[in-house]
């Protein structure tokens, strides 16, 4: 019998499955389809202090083993996710939920993280620092250590739970950007967020993305997740979720085996919205097929091997 548990900053997982903030709404839409209680965990919608409408359309240009996507973070705000969408998570998801943040400006992080610290059902903080799709805050906070850093420091000083931050694999040196997340108090390094990509529409001859530019993600993008994963593992000791092109078992003991503590799954749910379901049915298969009883034993395992 395999163990596919794992501890992520002292909360036990059934399985290291976590779909990503952006993919799988609140929750309680794909609860309609399966028991989502079988994941991990999962981390909601991206939540920000103010309510946001979004991108213009058209938001999302297929691309060859992926899409890309400029939605633009639209939600209702943090006050409405707190008074409708949680109460309705906790109707059919029962463990400690990650919470997805972004912001504008540091105060923007800070207000939105204390507000979601404080309900019971919040589990973690998953700070993005990452997303390509906005202009003005975003990105612009976890392309330089600096700023990574202040970031950082403004959302522990109002927090209580583990705080991970997501970063972009926009940049040419991630090492230094998540020495600086942990210097600063982070609990955990979530990455990769989507690259930057584009596509063009031959017919019209202009961008398919009203945005222009978008959020590349999908299988093309998952060796280059794992390589910044296997860095990133190897130059903290917090605990890194690894993200980025994951689509089947196999790849989330990839994942683990370059540093990953845990690994959330993306695109595969826009995809097929079972894609997370079958992930974790078919983890313990892979498992026994190449020996592995315990998934804790794993993690890091290729920088040991």
């Amino acid at each position: 019998m395999v163990n596919t548990k794992v501890t992520l900053c002292g909360i036990e997982l059934d399985n290291p499955v976590i779909p990503a903030s952006g993919t799988f709404g609140y929750g309680y839409e794909f609860a309609e389809l399966y028991d989502i209680n079988m994941l991990g965990t999962f981390s909601f919608k991206g939540t920000t202090r103010d309510p946001r409408f979004g991108n213009p359309t058209p938001r999302i240009a297929e691309c060859t083993s992926g899409l890309i996507n400029a939605v633009g973070l639209q939600n209702p705000g943090v006050e409405q996710v707190i008074a409708e969408e949680l109460p309705k998570l906790k109707q059919c998801f029962h463990k400690p939920v990650m919470a997805n943040v972004s912001g504008f400006c540091v105060e923007d992080y800070a207000y939105t993280c204390e507000k979601l610290d404080r309900e019971a059902q919040v589990g973690w903080l998953e700070v993005n620092i990452s997303c390509p799709n906005v202009h003005g805050g975003g990105m612009s906070f976890g392309t330089d250590p600096a700023a990574a850093a202040e970031v950082v420091r403004a959302v522990k000083k109002v927090t209580t739970k583990p705080v991970f931050v997501k970063l972009t694999p926009n940049v040419t040196d991630i090492v230094a950007i998540a020495k600086a997340c942990q210097e600063a108090g982070a609990d955990g390094i979530s990455l990769i967020n989507t690259m930057l990509g584009m596509r063009i529409d031959l017919k019209t001859k202009k961008p398919v993305i009203a945005n222009t530019m978008g959020g590349f993600s999908g299988p093309a993008i998952f060796p280059v997740a794992l390589r910044m994963v296997y860095q990133v593992a190897g130059a903290v000791s917090i605990p890194v979720i690894g993200i980025g092109g994951v689509s089947c078992a196999e790849d989330v003991l990839e994942m683990m085996l370059s540093g990953a503590t845990a690994v959330e799954v993306g695109a595969a749910n826009l995809v097929d919205p079972y894609a997370c379901k079958k992930i974790v049915e078919d983890l313990p298969r892979v498992m026994e097929q190449y020996g592995i009883e315990n998934l804790r034993d794993i993690i890091g395992g290729a920088r040991n091997g």
